[in-house]
């Protein structure tokens, strides 16, 4: 097996065991464990050593880490990159009194359609009682347990010529076995007095496959790709004069603005922590963040073949061609001519070729973490991904070449700096 199909292998068994932000921060941290990193907890008091790594997390779902450098952050700045834990999906209204059918609320914009007739599982998180103290527990289901089914052509004749599915009507899930109450009992070995509500969505609980060794499908590549993409060139990498530090956030998919999102106080108080707790003082806090620099990792589109018109012939980028540059006048993107040229040179170095994407001035550009994170740290950022078909459906397709390649660009951007 060649190097890319065993990245994508490892990729591929990230993202199984990672069904929702939960779980993935949950494997998120086990990696960081392993590799030595030492966990902080924001309510404790810190004590930091040049070139020993740290992690913390906020919520169950968004964690950042960071290894201290050699030298002070004032004179060197901080190297950081980010991506987001979260998938567009649908959330279970829970708790809920015994039903046949369980309505959901939509999470993010998924493609709805992709959702029905497909086999789903439950996974998420569960307030539990034990021995009269509540704590969140993972949760998922072991096997596929409920259905969302679409209703016969002969019932509904016009579903090929385009159908709106109603949200609250249309989406409600199937539980054929039983109470999803009784499920989640089973599960985490506890009787329905002891639970107390919790997050839990319905999941595609089935493992991606590789297509004649050039792409992959899979659910949640969005954005599980580029947060494996980040662990691995952050994890790797030696230790520095910079800080180096990686965030992965929660709540991407919708909108940011929570307590463990990127629009949140989490990684700006971290960064001033690090200062204040190395010796530092309130102006290097400021002198550190003029000097850093702050890569968003996020899935870019690929040109689509049923689809061209859709993009812009001049920015669109194909699969197995290299990570994407994404740029935007409106700014929904953050790159901006500055930080465009650092990943350019960061490509160089790395041997890696790149794509650009700009949208068609006549279709509204989505949005990544970038733009909220570079306005609420005021530090530069690019805009990054690789590129994908089928953004935003329950099963994404991207190119086996582009996750090797992304990995390659973040160890330098690690490694060496921004030059």
């Amino acid at each position: 097996m060649n190097g890319a199909l065993q990245i994508i292998n490892e990729l591929l068994d990230f993202i199984h065991v990672s069904p929702t932000a939960y779980q993935a921060a949950a494997v998120l941290i086990r990696m960081l464990k392993e590799s030595g990193f030492k966990e902080l907890k924001e309510e404790n008091s810190w004590n930091l050593k040049p070139g020993e790594g740290y992690y913390l997390q906020r919520n169950s779902s968004t964690v950042a880490a960071f290894r201290v450098g050699l030298k002070m952050p004032a004179e060197t700045g901080f190297l950081m990159a980010g991506a987001h834990t979260d998938s567009p999906s649908l959330k279970l209204k829970y708790p809920v009194k015994a039903a046949a059918a369980l309505s959901v609320e939509i999470y993010g914009n998924p493609i709805l359609s992709t959702w029905l007739d497909r086999e789903l599982s439950v996974a998420g998180v569960v307030n539990v009682r034990r021995n009269g103290k509540w704590s969140k527990e993972l949760f998922a289901a072991p096997e596929p347990v409920a259905v969302i089914p679409n209703l016969a052509i002969h019932l509904n004749r016009d579903v090929n010529k385009g159908f709106e599915y109603n949200r609250q009507d249309h989406m409600k899930a199937i539980f054929p076995g039983g109470s999803l109450t009784g499920l989640v009992c089973n599960k985490l070995n506890a009787v329905p007095e002891d639970l107390e509500g919790g997050d839990l969505f319905l999941v595609d609980p089935f493992k991606g496959t590789i297509l004649s060794g050039k792409a992959f499908v899979s659910p949640r590549i969005d954005n599980l790709a580029m947060c494996h993409a980040v662990i691995k060139g952050f994890i790797d990498s030696p230790v520095s004069d910079k800080t180096q530090a990686a965030v992965f956030y929660d709540n991407e998919e919708v909108g940011s603005m929570t307590l463990q999102g990127a629009k949140s106080s989490f990684l700006n108080e971290l960064l001033e922590r690090i200062i204040m707790v190395t010796g530092g003082v309130k102006d290097d806090y400021y002198r550190a963040k003029a000097k850093s620099f702050f890569i968003s990792a996020d899935g870019a589109h690929a040109v689509h073949p049923n689809f061209p018109g859709k993009h812009d012939s001049n920015f669109a980028p194909e699969l197995n061609k290299g990570p994407v540059l994404k740029m935007n006048a409106g700014y929904s993107y953050a790159t901006n001519s500055e930080s465009a040229l650092v990943f350019e040179n960061l490509c160089r170095r790395a041997g890696v070729k790149y794509q650009r994407f700009i949208g068609r001035s006549d279709i509204p550009s989505g949005s990544t973490i970038g733009s909220i994170s570079s306005s609420q740290l005021g530090i530069r950022t690019v805009d990054i991904g690789n590129p994908m078909l089928a953004m935003h459906s329950i099963r994404e397709t991207a190119g086996v070449d582009d996750h090797s390649a992304m990995i390659r660009i973040l160890s330098e951007y690690y490694r060496d700096g921004i030059g």
